[in-house]
């Protein structure tokens, strides 16, 4: 997946597209738990591709402030 790929997309998109790699995620780390896995490059691939979408989702909606209170 590419940043460019990725900046085209809409934030909605964006997240749909996390919650799916982050759930792929999770089913490759039971597959490793259970032995039953063989491309261990596809973690890594799956990390870096979830670091991809968080960078250019916080491109589009930067974090809110949080507002210091005293009382």
């Amino acid at each position: 997946m590419d940043a460019a790929e990725l900046r085209e997309k809409t934030a909605d998109e964006l997240k749909s597209e996390l919650a799916r790699l982050k759930k792929e995620s999770f089913n490759l780390r039971f597959q490793v738990a259970s032995g039953g896995f063989s491309n261990t490059a596809r973690m890594r691939e799956v990390r870096r591709d979830t670091a991809r979408v968080l960078t250019v989702l916080n491109e589009k909606e930067p974090p809110q402030r949080s507002v210091d209170r005293e009382d």
